[in-house]
């Protein structure tokens, strides 16, 4: 998956999912604002098992939508 996608275009094609984004594009705010998915999946656990599978030199995971009330993470 070496295409460049937008936000808008992740958000599109991946809600509700996790998404690794390769070497992403960030504003001063340092907010993503695109770059290419690696994966994407319902599980969180399994998107870091894939960027460390990957290992791109920049990445970030996020999650695309509301996120569900019942889960918990750890900052």
């Amino acid at each position: 998956m070496d295409e460049f996608l937008t936000m808008r275009e992740i958000k599109e094609r991946y809600d509700s999912e996790w998404v690794v984004i390769a070497d992403p594009v960030t504003n001063k705010l340092l907010e993503v604002q695109g770059g290419a998915v690696l994966w994407h999946g319902p599980d969180h656990d399994k998107a870091y098992d894939k960027l460390e599978e990957f290992q791109p030199k920049s990445a970030a995971v996020l999650y695309i939508g509301d996120l569900p009330k019942e889960e918990v993470f750890w900052l």
